[in-house]
């Protein structure tokens, strides 16, 4: 019998063959900070502005027929982005260590998603929001399916989106609408009834740039 022999130092190519392996993979690619003022070169942000810290999951189910991203539509009686389509997600309180767990106690919070069910991948680059915000995306995977319930007051309805739909860069598009005076661009993601867009399609358009190549 003949034997093979390896180099000295050469090792098997790993085959990523899942979507949890893209995912933590997208999380360590060096990319800079987004902001709601992207698509907008014009608006000049003022110096010395203070954002506050907050923290939003992009829990992402897994599934036989492909992962999926969980999304909330927000209350139409929230005093912020009434209607909109969003993370579970808040600002970072002083009883939150990061904004990890800022994110993790909102999910549970918001939807009913417990900690110990979510497996931190890790985060994306922050995001700028127009409402004053420093957001940092934090990717879960939820491998265990789990009961929805939806906070009374915040949030109207949770659904989910198949994942490779929010990371196909032809889903997206750029449109616009007028806002404090000016013309303002933004993303774009549309799923059947579900009009996903601003910081929401913003952070799945960075995700899906991340996982560009993976």
């Amino acid at each position: 019998m003949t034997l093979i022999r390896r180099p000295w130092g050469l090792r098997p190519k790993r085959c990523l063959v899942n979507d949890r392996d893209r995912l933590c993979i997208a999380t360590q690619r060096d990319a800079g900070a987004s902001s709601d003022f992207d698509l907008n070169p014009d608006v000049v942000l003022p110096a010395g502005r203070k954002l506050r810290p907050a923290g939003v999951l992009v829990p992402v189910m897994a599934g036989v027929h492909g992962a999926k991203v969980l999304l909330t539509v927000r209350s139409s009686r929230l005093k912020h982005h009434p209607g909109q389509i969003a993370f579970p997600g808040g600002k970072q309180d002083e009883g939150d260590a990061d904004v990890i767990a800022a994110a993790l106690r909102e999910a549970r919070e918001e939807v009913g998603l417990e900690p110990h069910n979510v497996q931190v991948l890790g985060t994306l680059p922050a995001h700028e929001t127009v409402t004053g915000f420093l957001v940092t995306p934090v990717i879960g995977w939820i491998e265990n399916p789990f009961d929805i319930v939806p906070e009374p007051g915040e949030v109207a309805e949770v659904f989910q989106v198949p994942l490779a739909h929010v990371t196909a860069s032809s889903c997206f598009n750029v449109q616009s609408r007028r806002w404090r005076g000016t013309r303002r661009h933004y993303y774009t993601v549309p799923f059947g009834p579900y009009y996903i867009w601003g910081a929401t399609a913003r952070i799945l358009r960075g995700l899906a740039q991340q996982l560009e190549g993976i």
